[in-house]
């Protein structure tokens, strides 16, 4: 049966059932519900923004997005976007997807804690910061209808979610530090880390092997 919440229909293709079915067995409770509620305000968002991402991309790229925060997608070489985004590329890959699909979903993941940028870009890649920025950090939150908002939380709600998500970023990132060099997630590190001290862009320069 479809599944409506906010007045947004949940895709219930076989690819749908199967991603959600794999994100809810392999990830914790936390980052199932929040990256539901990321397709949910990125859908409500799109709408005020007047663009119409593919529901069904868009709900892939919204399940995957925070997978590189835990195992068995997370990894240590890595940042963690690019582990999202690498095993939502595979898992539409074995489906069929074309490149060009596949691509988007990709960039959708990996760009989604980058601001700004993602909104010049295809309707999937926006809506899915709109739905990570909705949800995380509360922008354009007063934009929506608080109705919707309380549906969608009814349905996926946000226990102590401001704690838990960013116990959750700490965890993801504690075997790589390096790989926050240049991103917000340096700001969780040097929060949560004791003695940790992000990578400095300046020094990065200054420091370089040129001569001069």
């Amino acid at each position: 049966m479809t599944e409506t919440i906010a007045g947004i229909r949940i895709p219930d293709s076989t690819l749908a059932n199967e991603a959600t079915e794999l994100i809810r067995d392999t990830t914790t409770p936390l980052i199932f519900h929040h990256s539901r509620r990321v397709f949910l305000f990125g859908s409500l968002q799109s709408q005020r923004l007047g663009i119409e991402p593919d529901p069904e991309l868009l709900y892939v790229a919204a399940l995957f997005h925070d997978t590189g925060l835990v195992p068995p997608v997370r990894g240590t070489t890595q940042r963690f976007e690019l582990d999202g985004a690498d095993a939502a590329r595979a898992f539409l890959a074995a489906r069929g997807f074309s490149a060009a699909e596949t691509d988007t979903v990709w960039t959708a993941i990996a760009l989604h804690t980058t601001p700004e940028v993602p909104y010049r870009m295809s309707p999937v890649i926006a809506a899915t910061t709109a739905g990570v920025e909705t949800d995380v950090l509360g922008l354009r939150l007063t934009e929506l209808d608080r109705a919707a908002i309380d549906a969608v939380t009814a349905v996926h709600p946000r226990p102590d979610f401001k704690n838990a998500i960013l116990q959750a970023f700490a965890d993801g990132f504690a075997e790589r530090p390096e790989t926050t060099f240049g991103t917000v997630n340096a700001d969780v590190l040097e929060h949560f880390v004791p003695g940790f001290r992000r990578t400095d862009f300046v020094d990065v320069i200054k420091n370089s092997a040129w001569p001069e």
